[in-house]
Formats: structure tokens, sequence, C-alpha cells
């Protein structure tokens, strides 16, 4: 009997593994439902709703009014190391031989108008004692600086030359993530290069590079000599001035910042109107409502910002603001992001009033404050 069940054991299993299978695949023969899988078919698209193979019509209308700018700086150092020693400083003081020689740093800017009006990063040409702007069609020609907002990091330059090429501005506030861009500008001094990435995100702030930050941020590779240059989209249209990249190694690691053409024109606008940025100011320090804080507030998810400080006999002292009050809103907009609503502050006019609903002590309060003109170095 056992060989008997030795034989046919072998057979008996194959069969139970294959009924096994069968009703896996077939499930509707033994009474089971059916498990359906959904699965979503990509449509046929046809040639035109395809990308393109080429982005060099979009090349070819924003280049010409990219620009490399050559900034030379007189730089006073000792004529020999040697006049550093302390020992010769103690006999000659001061009056140690020095020369003189040129320093120049490379970097882009872009032709906003045919009346020669460049905007370019501040940190490319700040301090320096001339700038030379090289067209791509080869012309040169010294500029003058208009103005510059540290604070966005933009700078104003005139040239005057005929005939000038001008970009056309797109729309940075309807850009999309993955929308296809182009960085054009003057990477390590090797001339005019063009690379290709995407949107990466919008609105990045809190980097610490500027005291306004709103930047778009791209994978199209920017490097060195970048700063100053176009960020197109794929029409040639400029929706971004490159400004700042994120690398350990000082090249591209593929995280590249360009301040939105939006935000760029509109310091442009005022520094040729004004000579400068006016900004609103309120005259606070703030800080994040915490966990912790929130709890000690008495709050449950409501938004906030904590008053941290208040300047001397600024709009919100005037106004009976408090250290350790906390905004809830200014003007009707809720107050979840201290830079946020210290941008919407900025944003507005000098010498309009704005509403702050505060809480002060676990009451509700409404303070009125006129706002001033922002400081041109410190404060908000």
């Amino acid at each position: 009997m056992p060989q008997a069940l030795r034989f046919l054991g072998w057979p008996l299993l194959v069969g139970v593994l294959f009924a096994l299978l069968l009703i896996q695949r077939y499930p509707e023969w033994v009474g089971l439902p059916r498990q359906e899988v959904q699965l979503v078919q990509a449509p046929l698209y046809s040639r035109l709703q395809e990308g393109p193979v080429s982005y060099s019509e979009a090349v070819d209308t924003a280049s010409p009014a990219v620009a490399n700018l050559y900034t030379t700086k007189l730089v006073s150092k000792p004529a020999h190391p040697l006049f550093e020693d302390p020992t010769f400083r103690r006999f000659f003081g001061d009056n140690l031989p020095r020369q003189q020689r040129m320093e120049s740093s490379l970097g882009s800017a872009v032709l906003l108008s045919r009346e020669g009006y460049l905007l370019t990063n501040n940190h490319v040409v700040s301090g320096a004692d001339q700038i030379v702007v090289a067209l791509k069609d080869g012309r040169e020609t010294l500029a003058r600086v208009i103005g510059s907002d540290p604070e966005t990091d933009l700078a104003v330059l005139k040239i005057d030359l005929p005939n000038l090429p001008a970009i056309t501005l797109g729309r940075s506030d309807s850009i999309r993530i993955g929308d296809v861009t182009l960085a054009i500008g003057n990477p390590f001094g090797v001339g005019q290069t063009v690379t290709m990435g995407i949107i990466s995100a919008t609105g990045r702030n809190q980097l610490g590079l500027n005291t306004y930050e709103d930047f778009i941020q791209t994978d199209a590779a920017i490097n060195p000599g970048n700063s100053g240059g176009a960020l197109v989209d794929a029409h040639g249209n400029l929706v971004g001035i490159n400004t700042a990249i994120f690398s350990k190694s000082g090249g591209s690691q593929g995280i590249g910042f360009a301040i939105p053409v939006k935000l760029a024109m509109e310091v442009m606008q005022a520094i040729i109107e004004h000579g400068q940025v006016i900004r609103g100011y309120l005259g606070v320090e703030v800080q994040p409502l915490t966990p912790e804080l929130a709890e000690s507030f008495g709050l449950d998810g409501r938004p906030g910002i904590v008053v941290a400080g208040v300047y001397r006999d600024g709009p919100a002292q005037k106004a009976g603001l408090q250290p350790g009050d906390l905004i809830l809103s200014i003007d009707g907009e809720p107050a979840s992001d201290g830079r946020r609503s210290m941008n919407q502050v900025a944003r507005t006019k000098p010498g309009d009033k704005i509403r702050i609903d505060v809480l002060r002590n676990g009451k509700p309060l409404q303070l009125t404050a006129e706002i001033g003109i922002r400081p041109p170095v410190n404060g908000n």
C-alpha cells in the first residue's frame, strides 16, 4: 500500500497544482468573481503634439539680447610680500610702496529694452569701477549703473548703442513645474552658452540668499558666469534672471535659482523711476509660531506669527504693537508665514494704512498702522 501511494503521490500533487493554476486564471469556472485590473493607456499622440526636436528658434529669439559683462576693479596691493612683514611696517608704517592692478570678473546681463536698459545681478557689478558690456553681435561698450537693489540682488544698467535687441517678456506667474526651460549666459568666461532643463519648483524662499526671495528652481545647468543671464521658456520668452546655484563643488549640480521676471520688472521699473526700490516698512521682527508657542497661546491650529521685537518710533510701535503679540492677519490675509507677511508689508505703498489683527494675553485686538518707507539697509 505505501508503495502504491508513493507511486500515485507525484501525479496527484501535479494535478492539484494544475487545478490551482486554472482556478487562478479562470476563477469564473468555479463560481469565483474575476478580479479586474484597471489600467490607463496613454492616447496616441500626433506628431503635432510631440515636443520639438530642437529649441534653436527659441535660442535665436532670446540670445541676441543676452550680453556678457566684464567688470573691472582697481585693486591696490603691496609691491612685494616682504613689505607685509611687521618689521618693515614698524619702521615704514603705512607708507610702503604699493602697486595697482585691474581685477576682472565675468557675468551676464539681459537687454530688456531697445533704449539700452539691462538687468543683471547686483553681486556681479557691486564695487566695479568699470563695466564693459559685450553683445552677441560683437559690439562692446561701457555701461553705467542706474541703480541696484541688494535685497533682491538685482541691478539696472544702461548702455547707449543704436539698433539694440530686446528680449520678449514671458509670464513667470503662469509657469508650471515640468515646463522646459533654457538658461543662457557666459559660464566660466567661455562665451555665450545655452543649457536646457525643466522648471523644478517655484516660489522657493528661506534659502538665505536674499532678503526677498521668490525663486524659480531649475535643473538647467547654471554655472559661475551665468549670473545675471536669462532663463527663457521653450519659445524664447524671458521668465527669470539666473542668480545662484546650490553647489558644494562650485559647478552646476542641477539646482539653480532664478528671480521671476515679474519681480525683476517691478524692481527695474522702480529703479528707473525713483532711483531705488521703495518698500513698505512696519518696523517689527517676527518669529514663527512653533507648536510650543501655539500651546502657550491656547491656539488650536490657527495661523499666526509672533512679534519678537518692535523698532523704536516705527509704524508698528506707533500703532501699539508690542513684543509678544501674536499677529493673526494683516489686512485680512492670514499671517501664517513671517516672510510672506513681511513681503506683503513691503509691497504696500508707504502712507497707506493696514489693519492688523492680533492676540494679546488671550484677547483679540485690532490695530491700524500707517506704513512707512523701509530703510535702505536693515529693518522690515
